[in-house]
């Protein structure tokens, strides 16, 4: 529509470990289609791969990165926490960040960008926007057990999927005026016959936090204008995040996920830009 104003557009990131490679096809997809992205806020993996988008804007390299072995190598570290194997101090994780972002801040990145993270005294979720990228990124993807917590201004940090794995309520904050929200966690039924899954130990424990997370997750993304969510459990099985080899099939997932909602996102752009432009035509 000629001389009609497009609203801003925010993208919210979900957590969810080596699953938010999906995040990568996400963006894909939203740019092949000239959806624009105006603000990102993400929780965990949500974080990093917003992080790495609004520092550079370019969405091929980032997919390079994510099928390197390198990436692979960094994603093993967010898997099969124990005690036995202690806590991991963060060093690996945050020179990996480094390499790739460097030292830029907050103000300096190309689209404005929100990390998520939990304050483990407090439980308050905590949104960081200022400071360096790469300690803010670090402090969202701190999971538990397998990372030590993030210590900034005084707060105790770890994952941003303990309080809002989809941040949905933070990118409107920023001034999102349309919200896309991407929820790795929908399709955590997807695997009804997996009867032998409930037989160990860890399977049940697994199962309960991964329950906590598919529920908490359903509760941030009922704001959002479009749910995206990519069927990584009916395609890929329960993922052993360890033996996650192939990030090609799950960053396709989530462009087949996004192109599913193509035509319902441009027709809210539509709406939208439509109600923004009679705004100044109303007397």
């Amino acid at each position: 529509m000629s001389g009609s104003k497009q609203p801003k557009v925010g993208l919210a990131l979900g957590s969810g470990g080596a699953k938010g490679l999906a995040h990568i096809g996400v963006i894909k997809a939203l740019e092949e289609n000239n959806i624009p992205i105006d603000f990102i806020a993400g929780s965990s993996i949500g974080a990093l791969v917003g992080g790495f988008y609004s520092a550079a804007k370019d969405i091929k390299q980032i997919e390079k990165i994510a099928i390197s072995a390198n990436w692979r190598q960094l994603l093993s570290l967010f898997v099969d926490p124990s005690l036995r194997q202690g806590l991991i101090g963060g060093e690996k994780i945050k020179k990996f960040i480094g390499n790739y972002i460097g030292k830029i801040k907050f103000q300096d990145l190309k689209i404005p960008f929100s990390a998520i993270a939990t304050d483990l005294k407090t439980g308050e979720i905590v949104s960081i926007n200022q400071g360096e990228v790469a300690s803010a990124i670090r402090a969202s993807i701190s999971v538990p057990l397998v990372f030590k917590p993030a210590r900034r201004e005084g707060r105790l940090l770890a994952d941003g999927g303990l309080s809002l794995p989809v941040p949905v309520e933070i990118v409107r904050k920023m001034g999102a005026e349309l919200v896309i929200a991407v929820n790795l966690d929908a399709d955590y039924f997807a695997n009804k016959d997996d009867n032998k899954a409930n037989l160990s130990f860890y399977k049940i424990a697994n199962n309960s936090i991964n329950l906590l997370r598919y529920h908490l997750a359903s509760w941030n993304v009922k704001d959002a204008d479009i749910t995206i969510e990519p069927k990584l459990g009916i395609k890929l099985g329960i993922v052993h995040w360890n033996k996650f080899l192939d990030g090609k099939d799950i960053i396709l997932a989530g462009e087949s996920a996004t192109k599913k909602k193509l035509s319902q996102l441009q027709e809210l752009i539509c709406q939208k830009s439509k109600k923004g432009l009679r705004k100044y035509f109303d007397f």
